[in-house]
């Protein structure tokens, strides 16, 4: 079976195709596009197709990422992904972005990883996963200083674009850092969709943090009766 996976919630659009059977990537795409991931989604989509030699009715399946990460990356994969999975028919399931850091991340290194994201006004998303993949603490926005407490008492390795926040607390910490993307690889977002149940894993943002645009108090134009 083939897992289509949608990344929009950094920088990057990207996209990838996982073959079940095959156990690996047929194709994938991640440009760094900056902004405007609604309107260069499809192209990357139909690109990853072309290279695979594969029809979109082969896909049996979709992942997207769910966040933490942008606010409107997210709203726009998680729409395109559900979209699709609405037109093919076929189940459309969420993975977590610091997830799929830190569980790959655990695989390879055989060690606790605390996946850190920089959430900007002096706060981290952050998921410590022990060695096995099982979650100790889930994702949540933390101060810098309680994410660096909690990575001296567990001894994880930290990997992630907010790990330079927790060793400028701890600069011991430095030692640690096994990297620091600012997005989940696609590969490894693919893979990971493709063995997670759709039930327990819905396709639903999860942000970790209210929008920063919000309604003004008082400016909320008064509704016209209908009649």
């Amino acid at each position: 079976m083939l897992t289509l996976a949608i990344d929009c919630s950094a920088r990057f659009c990207a996209v990838a195709l996982h073959d079940a059977g095959e156990d690996r990537i047929v194709a994938s795409a991640s440009p760094d596009i900056g902004r405007g991931h609604a309107e260069k989604l499809p192209a990357v989509l139909e690109a990853v197709l072309a290279d695979a030699g594969k029809k979109l009715s082969q896909v049996g399946r979709i992942g997207v990422t769910i966040g933490p990460g942008s606010f409107a990356g997210i709203r726009v994969g998680v729409a395109f992904a559900r979209g699709l999975a609405l037109a093919l028919d076929v189940p459309a399931l969420g993975v977590g972005s610091l997830e799929a850091i830190a569980l790959p991340a655990a695989r390879d290194r055989g060690k606790a990883v605390m996946a850190v994201l920089d959430a900007r006004r002096d706060h981290v998303w952050a998921l410590l996963v022990a060695a096995d993949g099982t979650v100790i603490a889930p994702a949540a926005e933390l101060m810098p200083e309680a994410a660096s407490a909690r990575a001296v008492e567990t001894g994880c390795m930290i990997i992630g674009s907010g790990a330079a926040l927790l060793a400028s607390n701890v600069p011991s910490l430095n030692t640690r850092i096994i990297g620091d993307p600012v997005a989940p690889d696609i590969a490894d977002v693919a893979r990971l969709a493709a063995g997670l149940d759709p039930v327990s894993n819905p396709a639903e943002p999860r942000y970790l943090r209210d929008a920063d645009a919000k309604p003004q108090a008082g400016f909320v134009l008064p509704h016209e009766a209908v009649i």
